[in-house]
């Protein structure tokens, strides 16, 4: 799939000239509450022969306003633009958070869009939408101030699950908890790691599991563990059935940062220097540190056919 078009800062948007949806927000994750903000805009778009993108902004509002503990969050900008893409946004608009777009006036706001956007026909947000300096607009006043420029707006309500609203702090809760299942309903999609192929001690090989490492490095870290797992290339179709560790590798190595390690049920198509894509299906245990590597290697054999149960299940129901 091809990403999004993608511009840095409001001014360097250099768009076709047709009718402008934009959709507005952080959209860390790109979850259930996202997407009803996202796909009117995209089927706005399609239907009449106009442009979907986001816009959106980085960093994240906390690190200015809170940089002693900014927001740890769950997608990386790769991922974000992937996830972006597969919903049919064409272009992403990402606004540096600097401390003088931070004091831009709420009433200066859709101003500053259209001065910048001359398209621009809808913006979409959702009904939690807040903007402007000390956040002092909200949709009602993004409402009134658009209907002055002539500008429609989309509103869209929170999703509830299970009694809750969606939203990304409670998706980073359920990670950091090991609670994938739950992560992955309130995404609508498996939660995912992007990152290059690097090289290894080789020690999976050795004990008859080789593994493909991983450079990645979250801000929000999952739950340290075991997870079944696919694995996609990026600059492939190819896409295996996986069991991954994510944490320390207690007994083998005290590493102080965490690895992700993926081992291929059957061939493996990739190799050191490929992209690829780990999407998390299910959390199997915490990780832990054995006596030594014959009882790490009976407990990979049995990780191992815990993925490929879970994979012949799925392809039971399907």
């Amino acid at each position: 799939m091809k990403l999004p078009q993608q511009f840095e800062g409001l001014a360097g948007a250099r768009l076709p000239e047709r009718p402008l949806h934009l959709a507005i927000g952080m959209f860390d994750g790109v979850h259930l509450g996202h997407r009803t903000v996202i796909e009117p805009a995209v089927q706005a778009a399609r239907s009449s022969g106009g442009v979907a993108a986001v816009l959106t902004f980085w960093p994240h509002p906390s690190v200015l306003f809170r940089p002693e503990a900014p927001t740890r969050l769950i997608q990386d900008g790769w991922t974000k633009a992937h996830a972006l893409g597969r919903l049919g946004i064409d272009a992403i608009i990402t606004q540096p958070f600097t401390p003088e777009f931070a004091q831009l006036a709420a009433a200066a706001f859709l101003p500053v869009l259209k001065q910048w956007l001359p398209t621009l026909g809808g913006i979409y947000v959702g009904e939690n939408f807040r903007f402007g300096r000390g956040r002092s607009g909200d949709v009602t006043t993004l409402a009134a101030a658009a209907a002055a420029l002539g500008l429609a707006i989309f509103r869209a309500p929170r999703v509830m699950v299970g009694g809750l609203p969606v939203s990304s702090t409670r998706i980073r809760e359920l990670l950091e908890a090991g609670e994938l299942d739950a992560a992955n309903t309130l995404l609508g999609q498996p939660y995912a790691a992007h990152g290059i192929v690097t090289p290894g001690k080789r020690l999976g090989r050795s004990i008859g599991f080789p593994t493909l490492n991983l450079a990645w490095s979250p801000p929000l870290r999952p739950r340290f563990g075991v997870y079944v797992t696919r694995i996609s290339g990026v600059a492939s179709s190819a896409t295996r059935s996986a069991v991954a560790n994510y944490g320390l590798r207690p007994t083998v190595e005290q590493a102080t940062e965490p690895r992700l390690e993926v081992h291929v049920l059957g061939e493996c198509p990739f190799g050191e220097g490929d992209e690829v894509v780990v999407e998390w299906e299910k959390f199997l245990r915490p990780e832990m540190k054995f006596e030594g590597i014959d009882d790490l290697r009976a407990e990979i054999a049995r990780d191992r056919e815990s993925a490929l149960q879970f994979f012949a299940a799925e392809s039971r129901r399907a």
